[in-house]
């Protein structure tokens, strides 16, 4: 037992420095949730948003994209913003524009003025998507970095179901989410303007947690950052990771002139390996389950409650998948668990294929799917989550973290974060259109994806559990082993 109560090589969450550590983490993570909750507030609000400004499809599935613009943005302008003002003027940066967001796209007056506010809402996630992650990996001792890390992922899950429980409730509430609830507003606005609440909080914590050691090394404030590690580890550890951080920090400024170049149509093959994981994960079709899934609930019979209620399962699902994925990935490792989940994915959106070429429209234009097609394509939606939430959504993360090698890792980060974010737009602004051409041909494009997914990784990505961050790169120089 050290002078500091933690016995030597037990660090863990539950001792005094890893519950300092949990609690910094938790308090960054706040910017997953907003992450999660922007990304799926729009769900319960799409209809009302398209019949009260009479939007076509195109225009709808703009609006609800457009917000991935600003997201892409944000996260382009975030890292150069937190080296020159710390990590927490930048957290309360987003939290402030996602709060404005919150209250203009609430109160807007026309499609034109909500999508506006949707921009400076994706500039406030795009931000925060960055700097919370940063943050939590910057200030975790490295015993428990990587349950840290986990944090974020749980906190957009987290983000996205409260996002689809509020919706639910003011719908429920008010009757319909068109029909005016507290001072007279519709209640598809107060889904946005409840936004508000989570958005407040993340600023407040802004001015309570303590900024990034690795900020205040960068900016000769060594004493400051030594006070911070102080509270997060034993006093036998600081002047190690002091010592570590700052030839780390020298490391990253002699490599800041680095590029991504390669003769892989103009990039590194490993550059390239991050963008078509990031690009596989989205073009799944996994947010238009989250940003559609009421409207499409509706437009194949099920009743408006019944398909917020559905949503909300839905989220409840995809928080619970994803702690599965949290606690097995460093037991099983990455590459059976993606192979599984796209095997998942392909067979579930296989079925809502066939399902929804079983649909009927009445005279009304009213699609409706006859028995049993609802119930199976009911079953599948949940199963692809399970799919995804369980391999796909944490572990891309997980591998984009581990398989760049140091001296590139900031940049192709970037460009592998800005691959997902334009690949999510493509696929957001599209499905209107597509599933107003064919569902049943939507889902099917869909699950060829998620086949596609299974091939490359089982082609082309090495395992990387248990293996040194600096040599993950070599993995990717000669054939991956086939995975027992």
């Amino acid at each position: 037992m050290s002078s500091d109560g933690v016995s030597t090589g037990t660090f863990s969450l539950r001792s005094p420095y890893g519950k300092r550590a949990v609690g910094l983490a938790v308090a960054a993570a706040v910017g997953g949730f907003l992450f999660g909750f922007d990304s799926s507030v729009i769900n319960g609000a799409v209809d009302s948003i398209q019949s009260d400004f009479g939007l076509n499809s195109v225009i709808t599935g703009f609006v609800v994209a457009i917000a991935l613009l600003g997201c892409a943005v944000g996260a382009v302008i975030a890292g150069n913003l937190a080296d020159r003002w710390g990590r927490l003027r930048v957290m309360l940066l987003g939290a402030v524009l996602f709060f404005a967001s919150s209250l203009g796209a609430g109160l807007a007056f026309s499609v034109w003025d909500l999508a506006f506010w949707r921009i400076i809402g994706g500039l406030g996630i795009g931000i925060a998507s960055v700097v919370a992650p940063a943050y939590i990996a910057e200030i975790a001792p490295r015993q428990i970095r990587g349950g840290l890390a986990s944090l974020q992922q749980l906190a957009i899950t987290l983000g996205i179901f409260v996002a689809l429980l509020s919706d639910a409730v003011f719908a429920w509430s008010a009757g319909t989410a068109d029909s005016p609830f507290w001072f007279g507003l519709d209640a598809w606005r107060w889904m946005f303007i409840v936004g508000v609440i989570p958005a407040a909080i993340y600023g407040i914590l802004s001015f309570t947690v303590p900024e990034s050691p690795r900020f205040l090394i960068t900016k000769g404030r060594d004493a400051e950052a030594r006070a911070v590690f102080a509270t997060l580890m034993p006093a036998s550890e600081l002047e190690t990771t002091m010592t570590e951080l700052t030839e780390r920090i020298e490391a990253d400024r002699r490599n800041a002139g680095v590029s991504l170049r390669g003769p892989v149509f103009g990039l590194q093959g490993i550059v390239w390996a991050g963008i078509i994981l990031s690009v596989f994960q989205q073009f799944v079709g996994i947010n238009v389950i989250f940003y559609y899934s009421t409207t499409l609930w509706q437009s194949v019979g099920f009743a408006e409650s019944s398909s917020f209620g559905i949503s909300v399962v839905t989220g409840i699902v995809n928080v619970l998948v994803t702690l599965i994925a949290i606690f097995f990935v460093d037991r099983w490792g990455r590459k059976p668990i993606l192979l599984t989940g796209s095997v998942l994915m392909t067979v579930s959106l296989g079925f809502m294929a066939l399902c929804f070429a079983f649909s009927v429209t009445d005279a009304s234009g009213a699609v409706t799917l006859p028995a049993p097609w609802g119930p199976i394509a009911l079953v599948a939606a949940n199963v692809f989550v399970i799919g995804f939430g369980a391999s796909w959504g944490p572990l891309v993360w997980v591998l984009l973290g581990e398989i760049f090698p140091s001296r590139i890792r900031g940049k192709a980060l970037g460009v592998a974060a800005g691959a997902q974010w334009i690949a999510n737009f493509l696929v957001t602004v599209t499905f209107p259109v597509m599933s107003t051409w064919n569902l049943s041909a939507t889902y099917g494009i869909y699950a060829l994806f998620a086949l596609l997914s299974f091939v490359y990784v089982a082609v082309k990505i090495p395992e990387t559990k248990g293996v040194d961050l600096e040599q993950t790169e070599n993995l990717f120089l000669r054939k991956p082993q086939t995975t027992a």
